[in-house]
């Protein structure tokens, strides 16, 4: 049987407008009990320009308090899975996060944007009726699997500003 793997808290404060959920962390993540530490993973990158500064040249924990003070939180719609590797085809008995109980406590919280296909799927699922309060974007993943090219991603998540403003 496929190991079990959980995903990490969330990164939130009350001053969080924009949340960006993706699916669950994959293996060098989960190692290294980091958000998106897989140095091919373009999540760092892409959600610069939306966070106004370049989040890739700090050190985490300064990318986490870089976020925030942007208004930019961070979580998972997965809670734990079952999954064999890093893809998310791969995720079985999958269960989620309340996600939209974490939103009801965000005050200031516009906007919800899912980092890849499987997080809008499932995460569209979880907000349920929820969702009608935010704007909700689905973002070309920032995983190395999804080969679009990071120049294809960039104008998506550099919309993200605009959410913030």
């Amino acid at each position: 049987m496929d190991p079990r793997k959980h995903s990490f808290p969330p990164v939130v404060d009350a001053h969080v407008r924009l949340l960006v959920l993706g699916s669950l962390p994959g293996e060098r993540s989960l190692a290294e009990q980091r958000y998106y530490a897989h140095p091919q993973n373009q999540f760092w990158r892409l959600a610069s320009p939306a966070a106004g500064r370049d989040l890739a040249a700090l050190d985490y924990d300064a990318r986490l308090a870089a976020l925030l003070a942007a208004h930019i939180g961070l979580w998972d719609v997965v809670a734990s899975a079952r999954r064999m590797g890093s893809t998310d085809a791969a995720l079985r008995d999958v269960e989620g996060h309340d996600i939209a109980a974490l939103a009801a406590t965000l005050p200031n919280l516009r906007a919800i944007a899912f980092n890849g296909g499987t997080a809008f799927r499932t995460g569209s699922r979880q907000l349920g009726s929820a969702a009608q309060r935010y704007a909700i974007v689905a973002l070309p993943s920032s995983s190395p699997l999804h080969t679009i090219g990071f120049e294809k991603k960039l104008p998506h998540w550099e919309a993200l500003r605009s959410l913030l403003e």
